[in-house]
């Protein structure tokens, strides 16, 4: 059965009298990360989309190794010669399409920052990764949100008419995993022409696919990575960009001089060599992501196949916020989105086996009360 996706957009901020920051600053909402517990709190975290398993040990021994030559007193290398040659020869692309970044999030700025200004318009899904809205209002560009579809397909077709100038698909799209057709991908790149298409694939690894070859064959297509979920890196900040030389070449122009510090070099590289590792710890993931649909769709909630390291559980209609507090007091994080046309929806990062247990342990009494009044309400 089709799904039908509401549509809410952000509730704009009163304006007030502007003062030290340019006026546009002092308007606009921040974007608001996931909860961090504090030191000494007991949180099982399931709210930010980490990799509940650690990363490769080679990290570790890498790290130890710059530590111990001394590489802290030096400036890094500003390309990031070593994590980027790894890239490279792992996914064979040039070193002169890649660019690395403190974290996808990085790479995104920089897009942002480099194509566009006050009232370019940027288009991408409604609901998707919340931070594109962030980085839109700090450059004052103009923002087309396009509802997600049926079934919470991603609206390719309707993207391609926008004639953005700074085209986003995240794939598979947070919050709900939905991952973007890639002969879709390859038409919509071919219809923008002259515009750029980015494609952001955190979540990617996570996947049955990738769109990681239309960067190689149309010069207007950015994809990028990073090394925050597969990899169990997320505290390193490591991110990849691929993309035409000529357009890293334009977003190296608005790069931080020294963006990425040694240790972080030699662990993205380290960490890319162990491949192996990687896909061992994503199959666990991918193989708990499966249970943890089936038994959410169990309980009552609606749950659409999501192909990255979490999943969306909603109850339409139903304001989750009160169950989302429920879980955290009895020690389980999730993520919310109060403001999103999915307020009726939790995200849940897979943790491991333990960790969906506890979930699934508190869950259950928080949510029956509104299940059955889900019930029956459908009730003729």
């Amino acid at each position: 059965m089709a799904t039908s996706v509401p549509t809410k957009e952000p509730r704009k901020r009163e304006p007030h009298a502007p003062g030290k920051f340019r006026r546009v600053i002092e308007q606009m909402a921040p974007y608001v990360p996931g909860e961090q517990p504090k030191p000494g709190e007991r949180l099982i975290k399931l709210n930010t989309n980490e990799n509940p398993y650690p990363p490769s040990p080679r990290v570790g021994r890498a790290v130890a190794r710059a530590m111990a030559a001394g590489a802290l007193r030096l400036y890094p290398p500003p390309r990031a010669d070593e994590f980027v040659q790894a890239a490279a020869r792992l996914y064979d692309f040039p070193s002169s399409m890649i660019l690395a970044g403190n974290g996808s999030d990085e790479l995104l700025a920089m897009l942002f920052r480099a194509t566009l200004g006050r009232n370019d318009k940027v288009a991408y899904a409604l609901p998707t990764y919340s931070l594109y809205d962030t980085l839109a209002s700090i450059q004052e560009a103009r923002v087309t949100r396009v509802p997600l579809g049926a079934n919470f397909a991603l609206p390719l077709d309707k993207l391609g008419r926008q004639a953005a100038r700074l085209t986003i698909v995240c794939s598979p799209n947070s919050p709900c995993g939905t991952l973007a057709d890639h002969d879709a991908l390859d038409q919509l790149a071919r219809k923008l022409a002259d515009r750029l298409l980015v494609i952001d694939e955190a979540y990617v690894d996570f996947a049955q696919g990738n769109a990681l070859d239309l960067a190689r064959r149309h010069e207007n297509v950015v994809v990028l990575r990073t090394l925050s979920k597969s990899f169990s890196l997320a505290g390193m900040r490591l991110g990849l960009c691929f993309a035409h030389a000529g357009v890293i070449t334009e977003l190296q122009k608005v790069k931080d001089s020294y963006n990425l510090n040694r240790l972080a070099i030699v662990a993205g590289a380290a960490a890319i060599n162990d491949l192996d590792w990687m896909r061992r710890n994503a199959a666990r993931v991918v193989s708990t992501r499966a249970l943890t649909e089936n038994r959410l769709r169990s309980i009552g909630f609606e749950v659409p196949p999501s192909q990255a390291n979490f999943v969306l559980a909603r109850l339409a209609g139903k304001d989750m916020a009160l169950v989302a507090t429920g879980l955290r007091r009895r020690g389980v994080l999730v993520r919310h989105f109060p403001r999103s046309v999915f307020y009726d929806g939790l995200r849940i990062s897979i943790g491991t086996p333990a960790e969906m247990s506890a979930l699934f342990a508190a869950l259950p009494p928080l949510v029956k009360p509104l299940i059955g009044s889900c019930q029956k309400a459908a009730t003729p």
